[in-house]
């Protein structure tokens, strides 16, 4: 009997194990087959380019595919809905943003608690918006735009890459702040408004640097300054919009994360290997060759962010009491 009862206990401990070590030979051995990064906007804008830039390490570190799939629509929610309705298996992750901070408070019925329902992975990258204008615009300097501005209200039109994202909310920040009335035009992404401010069909837009400082640097558009505290080290000469509008700050922000059941291990691994990413100088250069910045640390890191983005977005959004489209 004692036996019997010594062998019992010995295959319930390894029953009990087996779990465990079930999970970390799955993340040891993931991925074992493509994985997809669903983006919420359009190929070719800010978090489009994050979301490749990590997409091509992940790829040559793990020897898997990561592949981008471009879910347009909806200020990023309907790229949300599609990750948290996949399994939570790794293989569909989503690229986070500032929107998704702004959504909470933007859109009075989501069929999500984004804070709740997902799981951070990574943060990527800090990124300043331009307040960029088309060269034929009069004004030269922020203190300038606000005096035009001001003198023809509701006159100005401010391109943003659609309702509640990171440009959006920055100009909106911005017409609290400096006490100035401009109509919001919504588009489908940085891109299509990207092409009516080069076109002059519209006035102002605060722009992802990494989608638009090559214009800039061509002097297709016109840097009044950057919405960061401090000034950028891609376009050192151009003020922050702070030097005249004290205590603004604006910054976009991309981060990865999955469905919220995800398996603790292949998060971490996850993480792991992003941040891996973010001390390679090659790539540290690539991101501040767009304007951008290196934002690394642990999945509670970024929790506590998005967190805190939200509180702030969702006091901006009730001051200027903005509604989803």
């Amino acid at each position: 009997m004692k036996l019997a009862r010594r062998q019992f206990l010995h295959l319930a401990t390894i029953a009990i194990s087996l779990p465990a070590v079930s999970r970390m030979a799955n993340a040891q051995s993931y991925p074992t087959r493509p994985v997809r990064i669903v983006v919420g906007f359009a190929a070719g804008g800010a978090p489009d380019i994050a979301a490749r830039l990590v997409a091509q390490w992940l790829s040559e570190r793990l020897g898997q595919q990561f592949i981008i799939e471009n879910r347009t629509g909806a200020g990023g929610n309907i790229a949300t809905e599609a990750v948290l309705d996949a399994p939570a298996d790794g293989y569909t992750l989503l690229l986070v943003s500032l929107a998704n901070a702004v959504n909470a408070s933007l859109y009075e019925k989501l069929k999500f608690n984004f804070i709740h329902d997902v799981a951070p992975v990574a943060s990527i990258s800090h990124e300043a918006y331009g307040m960029e204008v088309h060269p034929s615009f009069p004004a030269k300097t922020v203190g300038e735009f606000i005096a035009y501005a001001k003198a023809n209200p509701g006159k100005l039109n401010m391109a943003s890459a659609g309702n509640g994202t990171g440009p959006h909310m920055a100009g909106e920040l911005f017409k609290i702040m400096a006490g100035v009335d401009m109509v919001h035009v919504a588009y489908r992404g940085s891109p299509p408004a990207l092409t009516d401010l080069l076109a002059g069909q519209v006035q102002i837009m605060f722009s992802p640097m990494s989608s638009s400082i090559e214009y800039v640097r061509a002097g297709k558009l016109r840097a009044l300054a950057v919405t960061t505290a401090t000034r950028s080290e891609a376009l050192p000469n151009i003020p922050t919009v702070a030097e005249f509008v004290p205590g603004y700050e604006a910054s976009g922000w991309f981060g990865i994360a999955a469905p919220g059941k995800t398996p603790a291990e292949i998060i971490e691994k996850l993480n792991q290997e992003i941040n891996a990413g973010l001390a390679d100088p090659k790539l540290q250069a690539r991101l501040a060759g767009l304007g951008s910045t290196v934002f690394a640390g642990s999945p509670s890191d970024f929790a506590k962010h998005i967190t805190d983005e939200t509180e702030k977005w969702g006091k901006v959004v009730r001051t200027a009491n903005l509604r989803a489209d």
